[in-house]
């Protein structure tokens, strides 16, 4: 009976999620009971496939994803995969119809990590962060307004904003790893040698627009998701503002992070915010 292995892929995504990303698993956990295990399955795929690129170093990586993409295609298809991870995944894309080509744009920026390591032009870099981030935004979108092609049409920009925010907060933040351990600069035209006060103040305002058009959008979701996104974006804009009070010197040197006691408070007062309807959407 496919419903029992149904099952355990699903508590296979939850359990992704849960040991790579504890912030992003609460986060979810604040969703609607009737769409939160589909974002865990979308989770689970982004995850999955990250971790080839980034991490599997002393494996054939380019073969790997190969063959992950190829049985994602099958399993979508086919509607089942052998692959837990996948077959959770295919579930939520045949349920919501998630368009084939974000999935397509996210696989393609998989495979940028694969073979570039600087990107020079604003238009590779935009590529880059669309099928890294923006796409899986529009994933969960989809996921939330529970396939509206209204809904979905008018909130898309700004998920295509907040993806953008959410990746460039990282990029900034995992500068050193990406540079040293992966070898790797997402920001255009950055020499890591002469990274300096200018060099981060455009790029935290550059990330400050995108936050900017993203909140409208949260105001918009359906209650299914609103807060639970509210909170992701609270998150980042905190991490933010920490990254802009660091130094450039400082950024290059470490990773800066957000304690467990600020994420509490972060978490508290957004609630009491919230509740209270005294957010500032616009």
């Amino acid at each position: 009976m496919k419903y029992i292995f149904d099952k355990v892929s699903e508590e296979s995504s939850k359990i992704v999620i849960k040991r790579y990303s504890t912030s992003f698993y609460f986060s979810s956990s604040l969703l609607s009971k009737s769409i939160r295990q589909d974002i865990f399955n979308i989770y689970g795929f982004v995850r999955l496939a990250d971790e080839i690129v980034d991490t599997f170093h002393d494996f054939p990586k380019k073969e790997l994803l190969l063959e992950f993409e190829e049985e994602l295609w099958r399993g979508i298809d086919n509607k089942i995969s052998l692959n837990p991870i996948l077959n959770s995944f295919q579930n939520t894309v045949n349920k919501y119809s998630i368009p084939k080509e974000l999935i397509s744009s996210f696989l393609d920026s998989m495979k940028m990590d694969l073979e570039k390591k600087e990107y020079d032009s604003i238009e590779e870099y935009k590529k880059y962060i669309y099928g890294s981030a923006d796409v899986v935004g529009l994933m969960c979108l989809k996921v939330f307004v529970k396939g509206s092609d209204i809904l979905y049409s008018n909130l898309s920009n700004y998920a295509v904003s907040l993806g953008s925010a959410f990746q460039k907060v990282n990029f900034l933040r995992d500068l050193k790893n990406d540079s040293n351990i992966l070898n790797r600069v997402y920001f255009p035209n950055i020499d890591m040698n002469n990274f300096n006060e200018e060099s981060k103040k455009e790029i935290i305002n550059e990330i400050e627009l995108d936050f900017k058009n993203a909140i409208k959008g949260i105001a918009q979701l359906p209650k299914n998701s609103r807060f639970a996104v509210y909170i992701a974006y609270r998150y980042y804009n905190k991490l933010l503002k920490k990254l802009k009070r660091t130094s450039s010197e400082n950024i290059v040197k470490k990773r800066v992070r957000i304690h467990n006691f600020q994420k509490i408070t972060v978490i508290a007062r957004s609630y009491v915010k919230y509740q209270l309807n005294l957010i500032q959407w616009i």
